[in-house]
């Protein structure tokens, strides 16, 4: 289940399935990531309130450079580029991580026997590109995560309700899970998928527990007054986070 919790009065998204695990979504309130002026010195003390929150200096609060890859890398103490880059696992308890949204689907994958955690950004390109199922192959063969010890969240992104789609798009997402039947609709002759639903389903196809995946309700179109939307604010540079510090 999803909570609304505070930083210094700002509010950040959590899920009960990772307590244990220091993780949040920001939302419109606590952003951190923007190219709007307006926004720069709210962004500037959300940063200084978060680092505070979580006890890190600002110079370990990294992220990648997001290109709508698949490509995933593994953090490391003192390394803060990460180019091409949309999943990144976190292994050291003195980095924190976090990738930016608004409207893709943002997926947090905890290993909680081996203290490993990683967040994935998977809009349509990368969950065309099994970015999650890629995340968890790399903690396989690298760390020994085992599947079913694996917790996720799966953020708020644009819902089913929201995200209509080309037959390019469609034709991508149907061929990244073995049954792709509930998760997509055709409505008054357009094509609707549920990329967190797409998401979730390539998680259990690797062999992720179903009661170990926890969607968040959320529609990034729908309740724009909490996160922010690409597609509904005209192609904002705006963004909500995905944070995960061991």
């Amino acid at each position: 289940m999803f909570y609304f919790e505070e930083i210094n009065g700002k509010k950040i998204l959590k899920s009960s399935l990772l307590n244990g695990l220091n993780h949040f979504f920001t939302t419109r309130e606590s952003v951190i990531k923007t190219k709007e002026p307006e926004f720069e010195l709210i962004v500037e003390n959300n940063k200084k309130d978060i680092c505070k929150y979580l006890e890190i200096d600002e110079k370990d609060l990294i992220h990648p450079s997001q290109t709508h890859t698949s490509n995933v890398d593994v953090a490391k103490i003192g390394v803060t580029s990460y180019p091409d880059t949309d999943g990144l696992i976190l292994t050291n308890n003195v980095q924190a991580v976090y990738l930016n949204f608004a409207d893709c689907t943002p997926v947090i994958i905890y290993d909680f026997e081996n203290n490993i955690a990683a967040v994935s950004h998977a809009g349509w390109r990368g969950t065309a590109g099994n970015i999650v199922s890629k995340v968890v192959q790399k903690m396989k063969e690298e760390f020994y995560s085992k599947p079913e010890n694996l917790k996720c969240a799966i953020g708020p992104a644009i819902s089913f309700c929201c995200y209509n789609v080309g037959e390019d798009v469609y034709r991508a997402l149907s061929k990244t899970v073995q049954d792709f039947s509930k998760l997509f609709e055709i409505r008054q002759g357009n094509i609707y998928v549920d990329l967190k639903g797409i998401n979730k389903r390539q998680l259990t196809d690797v062999g992720v527990k179903h009661e170990n995946i926890d969607v968040c309700p959320y529609c990034t179109v729908c309740n724009n007054d909490i996160f922010f939307s690409y597609r509904k604010e005209n192609a904002t540079t705006n963004r909500h986070s995905a944070l995960v510090k061991l």
